[in-house]
Protein backbone atom coordinates (compact mmCIF):
# COMPACT_ATOMS: atom_id res chain seq x y z
CA UNK A 1 0.00 0.00 0.00
CA UNK A 2 1.95 3.10 -1.10
CA UNK A 3 0.37 7.19 -0.21
CA UNK A 4 -0.34 9.49 -2.61
CA UNK A 5 0.88 12.11 -0.47
CA UNK A 6 3.96 12.20 2.04
CA UNK A 7 3.89 14.72 5.14
CA UNK A 8 5.53 17.61 4.33
CA UNK A 9 8.05 19.16 6.88
CA UNK A 10 5.59 21.51 8.59
CA UNK A 11 2.76 19.21 8.25
CA UNK A 12 5.37 16.35 10.67
CA UNK A 13 6.38 19.75 12.93
CA UNK A 14 2.71 20.89 13.90
CA UNK A 15 1.87 16.80 14.65
CA UNK A 16 5.11 16.83 16.67
CA UNK A 17 4.07 20.03 18.63
CA UNK A 18 0.92 18.75 19.84
CA UNK A 19 2.57 15.26 20.88
CA UNK A 20 2.27 15.73 24.57
CA UNK A 21 4.22 12.60 26.07
CA UNK A 22 5.84 9.57 24.72
CA UNK A 23 5.23 7.68 21.59
CA UNK A 24 5.22 4.05 22.77
CA UNK A 25 5.58 1.38 20.41
CA UNK A 26 4.05 -2.09 21.38
CA UNK A 27 3.25 -5.55 18.97
CA UNK A 28 5.13 -8.72 18.55
CA UNK A 29 8.67 -9.06 18.06
CA UNK A 30 9.84 -8.32 14.86
CA UNK A 31 7.01 -5.95 13.40
CA UNK A 32 9.61 -3.33 13.17
CA UNK A 33 9.38 -1.07 16.58
CA UNK A 34 13.22 -0.52 17.19
CA UNK A 35 14.00 0.11 13.17
CA UNK A 36 10.77 2.44 13.16
CA UNK A 37 11.06 3.93 16.42
CA UNK A 38 14.42 5.35 15.29
CA UNK A 39 12.94 6.57 11.93
CA UNK A 40 10.04 8.31 14.12
CA UNK A 41 12.12 9.46 16.24
CA UNK A 42 14.57 11.20 14.03
CA UNK A 43 11.47 12.50 12.27
CA UNK A 44 9.88 14.45 14.67
CA UNK A 45 12.76 15.72 16.14
CA UNK A 46 13.21 13.91 19.48
CA UNK A 47 14.75 11.29 21.25
CA UNK A 48 14.19 7.52 20.66
CA UNK A 49 15.35 4.83 23.56
CA UNK A 50 14.68 0.80 23.23
CA UNK A 51 13.42 -0.40 26.48
CA UNK A 52 14.80 -3.41 26.09
CA UNK A 53 18.33 -2.37 25.68
CA UNK A 54 17.60 -0.29 28.95
CA UNK A 55 16.43 -3.17 30.59
CA UNK A 56 19.91 -5.01 29.61
CA UNK A 57 21.83 -1.47 31.03
CA UNK A 58 19.93 -1.69 34.19
CA UNK A 59 20.86 -5.39 34.65
CA UNK A 60 24.18 -5.93 33.34
CA UNK A 61 22.89 -8.87 31.31
CA UNK A 62 21.27 -9.71 27.39
CA UNK A 63 16.86 -10.24 27.94
CA UNK A 64 18.09 -13.81 27.22
CA UNK A 65 20.62 -14.44 30.42
CA UNK A 66 17.83 -12.69 32.26
CA UNK A 67 15.04 -15.13 30.53
CA UNK A 68 17.06 -18.33 31.29
CA UNK A 69 18.41 -17.02 35.09
CA UNK A 70 15.59 -15.60 36.37
CA UNK A 71 12.42 -16.75 34.06
CA UNK A 72 9.91 -14.70 32.46
CA UNK A 73 7.78 -13.24 35.84
CA UNK A 74 11.05 -11.76 37.11
CA UNK A 75 11.80 -10.32 33.50
CA UNK A 76 8.35 -8.51 33.36
CA UNK A 77 8.49 -7.04 36.77
CA UNK A 78 11.87 -5.43 35.89
CA UNK A 79 10.50 -4.23 31.91
CA UNK A 80 7.51 -2.64 34.11
CA UNK A 81 10.17 -0.67 35.89
CA UNK A 82 12.20 0.67 33.23
CA UNK A 83 9.07 1.39 31.38
CA UNK A 84 7.48 3.50 34.20
CA UNK A 85 10.99 5.03 34.53
CA UNK A 86 11.44 6.01 30.91
CA UNK A 87 7.74 7.16 30.56
CA UNK A 88 8.39 9.27 33.22
CA UNK A 89 11.58 10.92 31.99
CA UNK A 90 9.26 11.34 29.46
CA UNK A 91 11.32 10.36 26.14
CA UNK A 92 10.14 11.16 22.82
CA UNK A 93 9.57 7.31 21.69
CA UNK A 94 10.03 4.54 22.99
CA UNK A 95 10.37 0.68 21.76
CA UNK A 96 8.54 -1.82 24.03
CA UNK A 97 9.36 -5.95 24.19
CA UNK A 98 6.96 -8.06 22.61
CA UNK A 99 5.81 -8.91 25.84
CA UNK A 100 5.34 -5.86 27.81
CA UNK A 101 2.05 -4.86 26.56
CA UNK A 102 0.57 -7.80 27.73
CA UNK A 103 1.13 -7.19 31.70
CA UNK A 104 -2.11 -5.40 32.79
CA UNK A 105 0.24 -2.94 34.89
CA UNK A 106 2.27 -1.91 32.26
CA UNK A 107 0.33 -1.90 29.97
CA UNK A 108 -2.12 0.58 32.38
CA UNK A 109 0.93 2.66 32.58
CA UNK A 110 1.63 2.92 28.99
CA UNK A 111 -2.10 4.14 28.53
CA UNK A 112 -2.11 6.84 30.66
CA UNK A 113 0.99 7.78 30.40
CA UNK A 114 2.20 7.26 26.32
CA UNK A 115 0.50 7.34 23.33
CA UNK A 116 0.12 3.53 22.29
CA UNK A 117 0.65 2.98 18.75
CA UNK A 118 0.62 -1.09 18.21
CA UNK A 119 2.54 -2.01 15.09
CA UNK A 120 1.31 -5.32 13.35
CA UNK A 121 1.92 -7.49 10.67
CA UNK A 122 1.52 -11.18 9.20
CA UNK A 123 3.27 -14.21 10.56
CA UNK A 124 5.23 -14.71 7.50
CA UNK A 125 6.54 -11.37 7.94
CA UNK A 126 7.21 -11.99 11.25
CA UNK A 127 8.81 -15.39 10.34
CA UNK A 128 11.08 -14.00 8.43
CA UNK A 129 12.17 -10.84 10.36
CA UNK A 130 13.10 -13.00 13.22
CA UNK A 131 14.93 -15.20 11.81
CA UNK A 132 17.74 -12.65 10.90
CA UNK A 133 18.73 -13.03 14.63
CA UNK A 134 19.09 -15.57 17.03
CA UNK A 135 18.17 -13.35 20.17
CA UNK A 136 14.68 -14.05 20.75
CA UNK A 137 14.03 -16.44 24.40
CA UNK A 138 10.46 -17.08 23.27
CA UNK A 139 11.33 -18.67 19.62
CA UNK A 140 13.96 -20.99 20.84
CA UNK A 141 11.67 -23.41 22.65
CA UNK A 142 10.18 -24.76 19.30
CA UNK A 143 8.81 -23.99 15.56
CA UNK A 144 9.14 -19.94 15.42
CA UNK A 145 6.33 -19.62 12.87
CA UNK A 146 3.75 -22.12 15.12
CA UNK A 147 5.02 -20.15 18.45
CA UNK A 148 4.50 -16.39 16.61
CA UNK A 149 1.05 -17.57 15.45
CA UNK A 150 0.08 -18.46 18.66
CA UNK A 151 1.61 -15.20 20.42
CA UNK A 152 0.03 -13.30 17.66
CA UNK A 153 -3.36 -15.09 18.49
CA UNK A 154 -2.84 -14.88 22.35
CA UNK A 155 -1.51 -11.08 22.63
CA UNK A 156 -3.71 -9.73 19.74
CA UNK A 157 -6.59 -8.62 22.05
CA UNK A 158 -4.06 -6.77 24.65
CA UNK A 159 -2.72 -4.49 21.77
CA UNK A 160 -6.36 -3.83 20.32
CA UNK A 161 -5.89 -1.90 23.78
CA UNK A 162 -3.81 0.53 22.17
CA UNK A 163 -6.12 3.71 20.99
CA UNK A 164 -3.66 3.40 17.55
CA UNK A 165 -3.40 0.36 15.31
CA UNK A 166 -0.51 0.62 12.12
CA UNK A 167 -0.06 -2.59 9.50
CA UNK A 168 3.71 -2.46 9.10
CA UNK A 169 4.01 -4.39 5.97
CA UNK A 170 7.49 -5.04 3.83
CA UNK A 171 7.58 -1.95 2.18
CA UNK A 172 9.63 0.91 3.05
CA UNK A 173 9.83 2.02 6.76
CA UNK A 174 9.86 5.63 5.72
CA UNK A 175 6.14 4.95 4.50
CA UNK A 176 4.72 3.07 7.82
CA UNK A 177 6.58 5.86 9.72
CA UNK A 178 3.92 8.13 7.25
CA UNK A 179 1.53 5.83 8.74
CA UNK A 180 2.06 6.20 12.06
CA UNK A 181 2.04 10.12 11.86
CA UNK A 182 -0.97 10.29 10.12
CA UNK A 183 -2.74 8.05 12.76
CA UNK A 184 -1.44 10.10 15.66
CA UNK A 185 -2.83 13.22 13.61
CA UNK A 186 -6.24 11.61 13.67
CA UNK A 187 -6.04 10.71 17.13
CA UNK A 188 -4.75 13.54 18.83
Amino acid sequence: MTHATTLTPAEIGGIARRIDRPVVLVGLMGVGKSTVGRRLAAILETDFVDADEEIERAADRTVSEIFAAHGEDYFRDGERRVIARLLEERHGVIATGGGAFVDPDTRALILEHGIAVWLDCDVETLVERTGRRDNRPLLRTGDPRAILADLKQRRGAFYAEAPIHVVTDNGPHGETVQRILEAIDAWL
